[in-house]
């Protein structure tokens, strides 16, 4: 086998460190961006300490993969990442507190509305003929669930 790639062990290192960070452009998750700083970690030691042997250079390097990863969890765990539009993707969510017009008559507590450009079945407890107020309220799986605006008011009078 060519020498020159095995001297000096710890361009290895960082080669591996640098392929491990380009997978994580292909492979994102953020898993083997920290593998691949590991990798390099274990590089820059090496330039340090060169006469380590290769079973403790891969011990070093399973530990600070575990080491970083975990490090990275809990960090996005206590600080996470804050969105401009946390509802971006999830869709249905985006329409509680908003009004529509019932496009179909609610039929056996299941009727239509026209949101947008799109249709959405909403589920509301008591039949109601096409043309009625829905206030949406919350959201079950694909389903709006909805209340009919009037008893909405009429409800919130009751409880002052």
């Amino acid at each position: 086998m060519n020498v020159w790639l095995l001297e000096p062990v710890y361009w290895n290192w960082w080669l591996l460190g640098v392929a491990l960070m380009a997978v994580e452009t292909i492979v994102p998750g953020y898993f083997f961006l920290w593998m691949g700083v590991a990798a390099l970690l274990v590089g820059l030691v090496l330039t340090v300490a060169s006469e380590l042997a290769w079973t403790y250079q891969i011990l070093l390097f399973a530990l600070l993969s575990v080491g970083s990863i975990v490090g990275w969890r809990r960090r996005l765990r206590r600080h996470p990442t804050r969105s401009a539009d946390p509802l971006l993707n999830r869709r249905g969510h985006q329409y509680v507190g908003r009004v529509f017009t019932l496009d179909a008559p609610v039929i056996n507590g299941h009727g239509k509305i026209r949101v947008d450009d799109s249709s959405w079945k909403v589920l509301v407890d008591q039949d109601c003929p096409a043309g009625t107020r829905l206030r949406i309220v919350g959201v079950d799986g694909v389903l709006l669930k909805g209340e009919i605006e009037g008893e909405i008011e009429n409800r919130f009078e009751g409880e002052r």
